[in-house]
């Protein structure tokens, strides 16, 4: 199976470059125009070229972006039939990827993963009277018009900019300067390493408070390796949790239905519908295709469709500008609705057959069990060798006897 919850994901060796040759072949005799951009990780221009080379044997055109988050390359292949993003998100710098992309923004689906599956296992190549062609291009204007057409990020505000040395470094900055927003910026340079983790964890930020309240900062804005993460701090420097992100944005958007995953807080269910789906961005555009006004996961990614079917943490990041020149997001973040949530991890160098022994049918979207007081989610995870516990409660009780029962059905097939 060469696809997790998050495209194609792994750690960088010869086989992932070669995978990348083949994937690229496989892509183009499904679309013929490809838009192809990567992170800033300094395994990206290997894996782009093998890409490139594999889309161009098989006679298909390419737009080449280099450097540009996941939501810009997403962003330019409306003028496209698909795209490739090189990427492996938020995973440490040893990992490396490709997501592939649809012209409305949304992954491949699980029937578009399959045929291309399938056609990984059958190279194709054309004649040299056929080769495809490259061309380079500049994805991040395009993507800035279209965010400041869609939302005014608002003025006379102060931000600190944390983009991890991540692809959101060449945009985020940019849109916020252009838009009249003073920017106090860290780590915003594509240097190729990262200097925290890139999962934007509010255990990974522990500077970041204290800047937002020495600057005087309407907050800060936190980006992870691709930029289609966005995660926030308010005004008092304080780490606004994704649970109460989701909730604050669907809120402002006025969002009736909203789709989430299946680790979300149960506290969205008190100011909108919500359709949940399994854990995986893809999971959730997909859903969104059909029903839903706005989604998101607590992990950071935000969808808005009427925009893009991918996760956007520029828009995100533009969004909660204009949402701080407006309310005082701490007072909003105070009155909100919440309960005790736990989440944690454990490495794992088996976890799909751990959550197999487990009885999940599938490992990635795990097994949930709840009652009346709360719930708790075993899954593995699909972008990294880890067992992850998320477990919640209406009381911190509650959320903590959830998290142990899981604890130790794990520690049980882990023993099996």
């Amino acid at each position: 199976m060469l696809f997790g919850s998050s495209g194609i994901r792994r750690k960088y060796d010869r086989a992932l470059v070669e995978l990348a040759v083949s994937v690229g072949s496989a892509v183009a005799r499904q679309a013929r125009h490809v838009v192809v951009g990567r992170d800033t990780r300094t395994t990206g221009p290997v894996l782009a070229g093998g890409f490139i080379a594999g889309v161009l044997g098989a006679g298909g055109e390419v737009r080449y972006g280099g450097i540009a988050p996941t939501p810009t390359v997403a962003y330019a292949v409306r003028q496209a039939e698909a795209g490739c993003m090189i990427t492996a998100s938020h995973n440490p710098e040893p990992y490396n990827g490709l997501k592939l992309l649809n012209p409305d923004g949304s992954s491949f689906t699980l029937r578009q993963q399959a045929a291309t599956e399938d056609l990984v296992g059958e190279p194709f190549w054309t004649g040299w009277e056929q080769q495809g062609s490259a061309e380079p291009a500049d994805l991040v204007p395009g993507h800035i018009e279209g965010i400041c057409a869609s939302v005014a990020p608002g003025e006379d505000l102060r931000m600190v900019v944390d983009c991890g040395n991540g692809a959101g470094s060449v945009i985020t900055p940019r849109l916020l300067a252009g838009a009249g927003i003073r920017t106090d910026c860290l780590n915003c340079n594509t240097a190729g390493r990262f200097a925290r983790p890139s999962e934007p964890l509010e255990t990974n930020l522990p500077y970041i408070g204290a800047m937002v309240r020495s600057t005087g900062a309407d907050g800060a804005i936190i980006h992870d390796g691709d930029a289609d993460r966005f995660m926030a701090f308010d005004g008092r420097g304080r780490y606004i949790s994704g649970d109460h992100l989701l909730i604050l944005f669907a809120t402002w958007l006025g969002a009736r239905r909203v789709v989430t995953t299946v680790d979300a807080s149960m506290a969205i269910e008190e100011v909108a519908e919500v359709a949940r789906t399994p854990v995986g961005d893809s999971f959730v555009s997909e859903k969104l295709i059909s029903w839903g006004d706005f989604g998101g996961e607590p992990s950071g990614s935000w969808i808005f469709p009427g925009f893009s079917l991918c996760p956007d943490g520029i828009y995100a990041a533009a969004l909660f500008c204009r949402i701080c020149s407006e309310w005082d997001v701490a007072e909003v973040i105070d009155g909100l609705p919440r309960y005790p949530i736990l989440r944690s991890s454990y490495p794992c160098d088996t976890p799909g057959a751990v959550l197999t022994r487990l009885g999940a049918t599938h490992p990635t979207d795990g097994i949930r069990f709840e009652d009346e007081d709360g719930w708790c989610l075993i899954r593995a995870s699909g972008t990294e060798p880890k067992v992850r516990i998320t477990a919640e409660g209406r009381t911190q009780e509650a959320a903590k006897a959830m998290e142990d029962r899981g604890r130790r059905m794990l520690a049980d097939a882990l023993i099996d």
